[in-house]
């Protein structure tokens, strides 16, 4: 078939005219649901964005004094001394960088986004839990929404609300509920059936089942479904700063990108750290306070009320006597910015010829022959020589020699994966003939599934046609390998690593932690002021942001490995490589290929926030039909991200199936 290349090019490039206006269709229905709709929706709107001003006004108009008093109590109490103190400094280091305001205004966001995000996740989990019919609805739903880009959930409700900060509220609650769901379900379904029967035994009605038996056993695990759903506010609220116009710390960093004024968007992406730290420590210390070993349970809840308010008419009251203490004083703030612009500066003069080197080289030695092929790639203005007809032709030769060896050992798998990574790094993700890929990836998915999991793909690659997608969609499928590949290669090597050291270990641990706890914004800021726009500028951002899940998996797969093998391979006499490749990698690789599984999802997501900087793909048609408010166009190529993100999660858990 690709030999048929020239003769057919329609095996190539999917035809124009085998397309269908779908994003049309989807226009002219959301077109008919905003006419008959906008109206309820803009009253719906202004209910949030009334209860939205008032908590905005009380945050901004209470002094310092109170507000950091306020934050220090609710940290002490779920977490006690240590977290108090560190949210104390940390407010104070918000309002000594000039960024307060919007800081409680995109903190205002989440304070009214959170509950209404955990009343509609808990009121969907526990439908799932207690009716099958309904889970079956809700879980498919939920994969869903949470693979579908967070872009393309603003357009339609861009155009069924409007402008302004409620839009990012209620793209909040979407985007945040679906953490509250699982967990929901999760913690009622742990729910051991003694505890049941004892309640039922003792005469409870089904009303005191729930309220006295299930709801405080589940309330553990939803405590963490509520900390996911925080952090999903979060990074959402920021996000939603792409449409805003509103003074909150997204915009300001969004801005400031925008102006290339690297030291305000670095301090105002401290703050969002800030925040996102705070909001994680708060909400996990509130859910390991409910675990039987708990170290600090905090005051009764009467106390704590009465507590409360004396923390608040307390620092009230000095901040009316002492003005200092109502407002900040204009010369305590401190911005760097300009000192942070001057340093990148000079840098980048001192060593920008060696960061151009290392751009370029990662661009022509490992981008362009992903995305084009070696075919297109190897030319004299890259590689200094020309891919002439005899290196083609010795290519395959070698390739087809290592192919039948393989097959010739028994070794098939081996063999036809040869044949195929050979395949893609000659022709390019750009250059694969679509019924190839269509027809590979079935087979695969067949291999590993069954036809149930075959019809996936088969639907995914065919939608991705029908829409005119095809084309992006091989970009994006590009960066994506590229960024997988380097997130196993490293993040594997990271993950061995520290699952032989402690104190590696203990290094990485809160590292990962800050990269998964940091809003994807904020990880394009760093790579932007040294690289600027381009696919190697996004490459770095989504290996930040896709790589924890693979430290993390490769690291817990290692440990977890039973003593006694490892004793038993000892005692055989293996060496220490044997140990691993022997041993520990065959048991842990399950687990390793979680990891994998996960990286591949991260990756996705961040996709979309790369078009930012200057990717093309889907993430770039998404970010574009959000500029124009094409919902069409947005949601279709959402639904086309969401489908490939399935598909790689679904073949990749057929693989981790058959390894078990």
């Amino acid at each position: 078939m690709i030999t048929q290349r020239a003769a057919f090019p329609q095996i190539i490039a999917y035809p124009d005219a085998w397309t269908l206006p779908i994003a049309d269709v989807i226009n002219i229905g959301m077109d008919a649901i905003v006419l008959h709709l906008r109206d309820a929706m803009r009253v719906v709107s202004s209910g949030l964005n009334v209860l939205f001003s008032s908590v905005q006004t009380l945050l901004i108009g209470a002094p310092w004094l109170v507000s950091i008093s306020f934050f220090t109590l609710i940290a002490w109490q779920g977490g006690g001394r240590r977290l108090a103190v560190t949210t104390a400094a940390l407010s104070l280091y918000i309002l000594a960088s000039g960024y307060w305001v919007p800081a409680m205004n995109t903190l205002s966001l989440v304070l009214v986004a959170l509950p209404l995000a955990v009343m509609i996740g808990f009121g969907i989990g526990y439908t799932g839990f207690r009716s099958k019919r309904a889970c079956q609805f809700i879980l498919p739903m939920l994969d869903l929404m949470q693979t579908i880009p967070a872009f393309a959930y603003l357009i339609p409700i861009l155009l069924l609300f409007g402008f302004g900060p409620v839009v990012g509220l209620i793209a909040s609650v979407v985007f945040a509920v679906p953490p509250m769901v699982r967990n929901t379900m999760l913690g009622f379904e742990q729910i051991p059936p003694a505890i049941s029967e004892s309640a039922l035994m003792s005469g409870c009605s089904r009303f005191q089942q729930f309220r006295w038996a299930e709801f405080p056993s589940a309330l553990p695990q939803m405590l963490i479904g509520v900390n996911q759903t925080t952090m999903a506010t979060l990074s959402m609220v920021i996000i939603a700063a792409i449409i805003g116009g509103f003074e909150d710390i997204g915009w300001e960093v969004l801005s400031a990108m925008r102006k290339a004024q690297f030291g305000q968007s670095l301090l105002s992406g401290a703050v969002i750290v800030v925040m996102a730290i705070l909001l994680d420590r708060v909400t996990a210390a509130y859910a390991a306070r409910q675990l039987p070993n708990a170290s600090h349970v905090g005051l009764p809840f009467g106390r704590f009320i009465l507590v409360m308010i004396s923390a608040i008419i307390l620092p009230l009251l000095a901040a009316q006597a002492i003005p200092v203490l109502n407002n900040w004083p204009a010369g305590l703030v401190h911005s760097p910015a300009q000192a942070i612009n001057d340093a990148t500066d000079r840098f980048v003069q001192a060593y920008g010829g060696i960061m151009v080197t290392v751009k370029n080289t990662m661009q022509y030695f490992l981008l362009l022959p992903v995305k084009l092929g070696f075919e297109r790639a190897i030319v004299p203005f890259t590689w200094g020589i020309t891919f002439t007809t005899g290196m083609k032709t010795a290519y395959w030769i070698v390739i087809c020699l290592g192919s039948v060896l393989a097959f010739g050992k028994g070794m098939w798998k081996s063999g036809v994966a040869i044949l195929v990574s050979a395949g893609f790094l000659f022709f390019g993700a750009t250059g694969l003939p679509w019924v190839t890929v269509f027809l590979l990836t079935t087979l695969l998915a067949y291999q590993v599934g069954g036809p149930r999991l075959a019809l996936l793909p088969a639907g995914a690659i065919g939608f991705l046609l029908i829409t005119g997608l095809w084309e992006i969609s091989m970009i994006s499928v590009y960066l994506c390998t590229v960024a997988v590949f380097l997130c196993i290669l490293l993040g594997g090597l990271i993950g061995i690593w520290a699952a032989t050291s402690d104190t590696v270990s203990r290094i990485i641990r809160p590292i990962n932690d800050i990269l998964q706890t940091l809003p994807q914004f904020v990880l394009l800021i760093p790579a932007l002021m040294l690289f600027q726009v381009g696919d190697f500028t996004a490459l770095l951002a989504i290996i930040a942001y896709a790589i924890v899940p693979m430290i993390r998996y490769t690291e817990q797969g290692l440990r977890a490995v039973p003593s006694t093998l490892v004793d038993a391979g000892k005692a055989c006499g293996c060496s220490a490589w044997q140990l691993f490749w022997d041993v520990r990698l065959p048991i842990s690789l399950p687990q390793i290929l979680i990891g994998i599984n996960q990286t591949i999802l991260y990756v996705l997501g961040m996709l979309v926030i790369a078009a930012l900087v200057g990717t093309t793909g889907l993430g770039q048609a998404i970010y574009v039909a959000l500029s124009q408010a094409d919902a069409g166009a947005g949601i279709v190529a959402g639904f086309g991200m969401a489908l490939i993100a399935m598909t790689a999660d679904r073949i990749l858990q057929g693989v981790i199936n058959l390894r078990n």
